[in-house]
Parts: C-alpha cells; sequence; structure tokens
C-alpha cells in the first residue's frame, strides 16, 4: 500500500482542522427528491432535530443540500436552489454556532451567499466545471473546497460513461483542476472521486479499490457512498435496505485511505472509525 500522509490539515477560517484521523460529514438534504432521504426534513423543527442528532452521534461537519444530483433527477433555478439553502444555513449558524457548515452546491453565486451566511466549506458535484466563476468565487473567501468528480450532468451522467482508465483519466483530471484552483487562490482542497456521477457499477468499484493510488495528489480524500446504487444494485435490495452494505464499504474506504465518509447515518459510521482508529493504533 501506498505510505498514509500523517499531517493532513485544511484551515477553515482561521482554525487547522486535522484529517489525519478520518472524519464524518453528515448528510442534510432539503430537497423534496433526493434518492434516500428526499422530503424527510421539511419544517424547521425537523431540520434542526436531525442536525442536532447528527453532532450528537459524532458528526464533524454537516453537508446541506437543496439541488438533487440524483440521476435524472429535476433541474432547479438558482432562485429555487438560494430559497431552500439560504434560510437553512442561516438557521442551523445561529442555533450552532460551533458547527462546521457545508454547502453542496455548484453554484458560484449561492456559494458566496452562504460563506456570508456562516457556511465554512463548499461542496462541488462538478469541480467546477458546471460554473466557471466558482474557482474564483473559493479563492476569494480562502474556503475549503470539495472537489468531486463527475462525467457529464446529473441528467445524463449515467448515460454510457466510458474511459480509458476510470482511476487514472479521474487522477489526471484532478491534477489539472488543483493546478488551476490553486492558480486562483484555493489553498484547502478536499477531493471525491465522485461514486455513482457518470460512473458505471464496475467504474465504482474499481475506484474504491484504486483508492489509495488518490493519496499522490496529496489531498484529503472524501468518500460519499452512502446507500447508494453501487450497494444496492449489488445485494439486490434498495437504499432504505443498504446500511450493512454501506457499512463494509465504508470499513474498506477507511483501510485504501479515505480521510472523510460522506454518510446519511452518522452513528454507524462513528462506530466503524472508532473501531478502524483502534485497530490501527493498538495492534
Amino acid at each position: 500500500m501506498l505510505k498514509v500522509i500523517k499531517n493532513m490539515t485544511i484551515n477553515i477560517d482561521g482554525s487547522l482542522f486535522d484529517m489525519s484521523k478520518p472524519k464524518i460529514m453528515g448528510i442534510l438534504n432539503v430537497t423534496p427528491d433526493s434518492f434516500y432521504d428526499g422530503g424527510h426534513f421539511s419544517t424547521q423543527k425537523e431540520i434542526l432535530n436531525q442536525v442536532e442528532k447528527m453532532i450528537d452521534e459524532g458528526a464533524d461537519i454537516i453537508d446541506l443540500g437543496g439541488f438533487s444530483s440524483r440521476p435524472g433527477a429535476k433541474e432547479i433555478t438558482l432562485e429555487d436552489e438560494e430559497k431552500r439553502v439560504l434560510p437553512i444555513v442561516k438557521l442551523i449558524y445561529k442555533t450552532f454556532k460551533n458547527v462546521l457548515i457545508s454547502v453542496d452546491t455548484f453554484r458560484s453565486e449561492l456559494a458566496k451567499k452562504s460563506l456570508d451566511n456562516g457556511a465554512k466549506i463548499i461542496n462541488d458535484i462538478s469541480g467546477g466545471d458546471l460554473d466557471k466563476e466558482m474557482f474564483k468565487t473559493i479563492g476569494d473567501y480562502k474556503a475549503p473546497y470539495i472537489m468531486m468528480h463527475m462525467k457529464g450532468i446529473p441528467k445524463n451522467m449515467q448515460d454510457n460513461p466510458n474511459y480509458e482508465d476510470v482511476t487514472v483519466d479521474i487522477i489526471k483530471d484532478f491534477s489539472r483542476k488543483i493546478e488551476n484552483a490553486q492558480s486562483q487562490g484555493i489553498n484547502d482542497i478536499i477531493i471525491d472521486p465522485g461514486f455513482g456521477f457518470g460512473k458505471t457499477l464496475n467504474h465504482n468499484y474499481e475506484i474504491l479499490n484504486n483508492l489509495e493510488l488518490f493519496k499522490i495528489l496529496n489531498r484529503p480524500i472524501l468518500v460519499g457512498i452512502s446507500r447508494k446504487s453501487m450497494i444496492y444494485k449489488v445485494l439486490n435490495n434498495t437504499p432504505q435496505r443498504a446500511l450493512t452494505g454501506t457499512i463494509s464499504l465504508n470499513t474498506i474506504a477507511l483501510i485504501m485511505g479515505a480521510n472523510l465518509l460522506r454518510v446519511h447515518d452518522v452513528k454507524e459510521a462513528k462506530e466503524t472509525i472508532n473501531l478502524f482508529n483502534y485497530l490501527k493504533e493498538n495492534v
């Protein structure tokens, strides 16, 4: 295996956030049509209860999204996305002052407004491809940036995606984009290979099997496979029954070098990380 980088930190609003031990990003979707939890959190009380639950269970970051990126999802306007997301950013920031809020958006204007209202991290599924102003915006704010790989757009990304070598192609794409992002002032970048975003089932497992190769980029690695089709299609079940599979693949991801797990089920992810840490520190 490649050597795991020990000093893995990012600067969040002037403080160093240590990712040398794996961290947890809890998913909060405020969309009516997300593949697993769409429509579950629609009132302020439901949202705050869910955020509090995730924090209590061990979430280090809350990732808020208002645009469903599942394959074939209906597109919404910037105005509609802002109406879903900005009031919740303000609500969470006001209620939980110390929580790290990430906003899942590919739109630079929403990224800017989110950072102005308490968000600390921007999670961009397009890695800057869908809004050419994104890198400049993030660079201006000196905010941490999650750069995900996606081939195509959510509407068509699963229409026969192909690669010469999926792992090598994604690493090359990241390398080019990291250089571009750095030239525009972005210093703190987390990479996300984008499981399920323009990848076949076999592509997803090839990326997971080769995840340690992404360490060559010297960036923290986010893995977001929670309850995705790469699990429930193999097990012939549903997202609702894919928790065991999620835990299993998250364990593999940790062994292969993941620094951040993006999950729906924080308690189970925290227990998985605690066991992983114990193994690494005591055996």
